[in-house]
């Protein structure tokens, strides 16, 4: 598939031209209020999908912030959550955090220690990485995400079989709008704000192989989600937990 990014905000009028051209994808900036020049919006998401075109949501306040490591996710993975919720974005699908820059080994650890904790404060979705060959080379050998956007850009001819997204030319003119060119292998952690079915919790997809057991046992009061309406099915249980449910569990047999 054939898609672009660009920081430019998109009218209705200008995305039902994009995808006239043959593009059925664009990336846009999931970011606060203060970088409203860049910031994709609800309008803009529903404008992008009333024109039938996938989006996928990056985070990027400066070039460099992933070097910011642990300390800096855990402020921007809350920030993306609420942008995410605010624009529509439905769980289970991707955020990439951009590298953009020329990362180097020695920022290795703090890119992935800030996905890490970006990932942790943004339960329900999917993080990736934007970020060069390196990059996306390293964090796929390290786990560190589950999506990988590489740019050309720092590359050095080199192109990553990891790539869900690659980014092959800059600075073209799309439609009237400037913007980079982009194309997708799959995995992508597309979205868009058309209506789906829906599964017992957010975060889990009514095709899970899991689903129809998590509604059977949330409609039986045994196990219920988190504070913020998930249910992370992934996440390891306690043996405390366990004995909460197996005791629900015995007082319904006894009754």
């Amino acid at each position: 598939m054939k898609g672009i990014d660009c920081a430019t905000p998109l009218t209705l009028d200008n995305a039902k031209a994009v995808a006239a051209l043959g593009y059925e994808f664009v990336c846009r900036y999931l970011v606060p209020a203060a970088y409203a020049w860049k910031r994709l919006t609800r309008t803009e998401a529903q404008a992008l999908t009333e024109a039938g075109l996938q989006i996928i949501s990056v985070w990027e306040t400066s070039a460099n912030r992933a070097a910011g490591g642990a300390a800096a996710g855990q402020i921007d993975g809350p920030l993306a959550l609420n942008e995410a919720q605010t624009v529509g974005q439905p769980a289970g699908t991707a955020i990439y955090f951009a590298v953009d820059y020329d990362a180097r080994p020695a920022d290795y650890d703090a890119i992935e220690n800030y996905l890490r904790a970006a990932a942790a404060a943004l339960p329900g979705y999917s993080v990736g990485v934007y970020g060069s060959y390196a990059v996306v080379e390293e964090m796929a050998l390290r786990e560190a995400c589950g999506h990988f956007w590489q740019t050309y850009a720092w590359s050095r001819g080199q192109r990553s079989s990891h790539a869900n997204l690659y980014q092959y030319q800059n600075e073209v003119t799309v439609a009237g709008i400037q913007a980079d060119l982009d194309e997708s292998f799959g995995n992508e952690g597309f979205w868009n704000t058309a209506a789906a079915p829906t599964g017992p919790f957010p975060d889990v997809p009514p095709d899970r192989w899991s689903a129809s057991a998590i509604e059977i046992v949330k409609n039986a009061g045994l196990m219920v989600g988190f504070p913020d309406g998930t249910f992370r099915p992934t996440q390891p249980t306690t043996r405390e937990e366990l004995a909460v449910v197996l005791a629900k569990l015995l007082t319904m047999i006894e009754t």
